[in-house]
This record gives structure tokens, C-alpha cells and sequence, in this order.
């Protein structure tokens, strides 16, 4: 299969139609290019805040209000162009006020496939910012979709950075990285976890990001990144693990041509094995001897 993970700016737009024309030019492009599974960044959505104005916007719950109750709106537009484009999509996440957690928001990312279904993802666990500014909450489980371009899992941001979420899919054949940093410290913090996520699961991970500024809201004024797909540096994979690489901070998509047959082979017979043997650290990370050596 082909995955096109982006490196997505935002934009301030003047009308609903302005917005809907960026998201399908952005997919028509990448299902031009042959992709099968388009994954977009964490955050993405803020950018529907501008549709209710610059004071809005620049309002911290006020903007966060505002892209939840767009949206509704935002996923049958994704559903829309999946099933015309026949592609899965991931798209942008957003903070979503969901009765069911209660007042505040989680932060989630829906998929679509082109046949019409549609789930979420939520993140789990939230970064200082998301604590202190924002006031963002972990939503529900992790999920395992499993889908015609295979057993697919999403670790939002920060989430990827935590082995034992990894390891709660360790199921998956696609580990999905949707991202929104501010620096490249953030980056590289959030890359080299997707990285780990593959090699100790032996698949393949994705990272998309946001990129450039929005200074029109302070939540996610700044950012750095860049799309990457990764693999294991390991029998079928490229000896740096790096499947596909995009420009720090350049806007686009970044393709990568995935073979479900490798991450099998992979499993089942690379040059270590550490999927399989992960259950015998069972006993060995629940103690350590302390041994004075001064």
C-alpha cells in the first residue's frame, strides 16, 4: 500500500467553502499520487476556529468551542471525500467536547474509509500545555482498527512516546503518529518515539505535523515538523529504519510504499525478535538490586 502522512499548515478562512476546498485539494492530491491512507496532523482542525472569527479564534476556550461544534460538519465532509477519492483518511485531530468525559474537551482524530465507516481515536495522555493551558483531558481507550489496509493503530503526539501504549497494540501492522509541536526538541521527542513504536513492535509508523504559524491562535501559533514513515532497521527494511522522510517545516505530503509481507517476515524471522520476546522482561522490570560501588 501507499501512505501519504503530511506536513499540514494552517490557515485563517474566510468562509466554510474556503475550508472544504483546502481539505479536497489536499486529498486529491495525495490519491493522485497513488496513496491509499492519508493521515493527517494533530490539531489540524484549529483552524476551523477562524470560521467563527478572529476574536474567537484568539480566545483560548473560545477556539476550542468552536472547532468542536464544527466538527459534525468537518467529518462528513472526510467521509465525503474518502468514499469519492477511495482512500482512508485520519484526519486532523481537534479537541471535542464529548458529553460522556464530562465538561472538558479530549483531544481526538476520526478515520474514514471509503466505504463509509467512521471511528475515533482518542489521545491518552496530555502534554504540560494540554494540562495547564488548555485543560484537555484523556478520552477513551485505545482502539485497533481493523481495516482492508490492515490492523491499524493511532498513538496521538505525546502518546507515542509511552512503550506500554505501544505495546497495547502490539497487534497493529500501522502504528499512526498525528503530531503538533512547537520546536524541534517537540519533534524530535514525538519522532523518535513513532521510531521505538516500530522497532519494538516490529511495524511500520507514521508521523504527520503541523507546520508554520498561526498567530492568530496562541494554542498552536508555532510549529515545527515534517512527515516520516518508519520501519524497523531490520531484514526488509531500510538499515536506518526511515521508509520515507519529508523537509523540516515544508509543507506537503510525504509518501511512502508500505508491504504488509515484510512486516510479517519481519516478525516472523528478522535478525531479532523483540515482539516476541517482550513477555520475558515479565519479572526482570520489578525490581532492581541496589549495589554500592563508591
Amino acid at each position: 500500500m501507499k501512505i501519504a502522512t503530511s506536513a499540514y499548515p494552517l490557515d485563517f478562512h474566510a468562509s466554510w467553502a474556503d475550508y472544504a476546498a483546502k481539505i479536497e485539494a489536499w486529498v486529491a492530491e495525495a490519491a493522485g499520487q497513488g496513496a491509499e491512507l492519508l493521515l493527517f496532523p494533530e490539531y489540524g482542525a484549529m483552524e476551523l476556529a477562524t470560521l467563527a472569527g478572529a476574536e474567537t479564534a484568539a480566545d483560548h476556550e473560545g477556539c476550542m468551542v468552536a472547532v468542536s461544534e464544527r466538527m459534525a460538519d468537518a467529518n462528513s465532509l472526510h467521509s465525503e471525500l474518502a468514499a469519492k477519492y477511495k482512500v482512508h483518511i485520519v484526519g486532523a485531530s481537534a479537541p471535542v467536547y464529548d458529553p460522556d468525559f464530562g465538561p472538558r474537551p479530549v483531544n481526538r482524530a476520526y478515520v474514514f474509509t471509503p466505504t463509509g465507516s467512521v471511528a475515533h481515536q482518542d489521545k491518552q495522555l496530555m502534554t504540560r500545555y494540554e494540562r495547564e493551558a488548555m485543560d484537555v483531558i484523556g478520552g477513551g481507550p485505545l482502539h485497533l482498527f481493523d481495516t482492508a489496509l490492515g490492523r491499524i493503530g493511532i498513538l496521538i503526539c505525546y502518546d507515542s512516546e509511552f512503550p506500554l501504549l505501544g505495546r497495547a497494540l502490539h497487534d497493529a501492522d500501522l502504528i499512526l503518529v498525528p503530531s503538533c509541536t512547537e520546536a524541534l526538541a517537540g519533534y524530535s521527542r514525538v519522532r523518535i518515539g513513532a521510531m521505538a513504536r516500530a522497532l519494538e513492535t516490529q511495524c511500520v509508523s507514521a508521523m504527520a505535523s503541523l507546520v508554520g504559524k498561526a498567530a492568530w491562535c496562541e494554542h498552536v501559533d508555532s510549529n515545527t515538523g515534517m512527515g516520516g514513515v518508519f520501519g524497523p532497521p531490520d531484514t526488509g527494511f531500510p538499515p536506518t529504519g526511515i521508509l520515507a522522510e519529508g523537509s523540516l517545516n515544508t509543507p506537503g505530503w510525504t509518501y511512502a510504499e508500505v508491504d504488509p509481507a515484510a512486516i510479517a517476515r519481519v516478525r516472523a524471522d528478522g535478525n531479532v525478535l523483540g515482539r516476541t520476546h517482550w513477555a520475558e522482561q515479565d519479572g526482570r522490570d520489578t525490581y532492581v538490586t541496589a549495589e554500592r560501588l563508591r
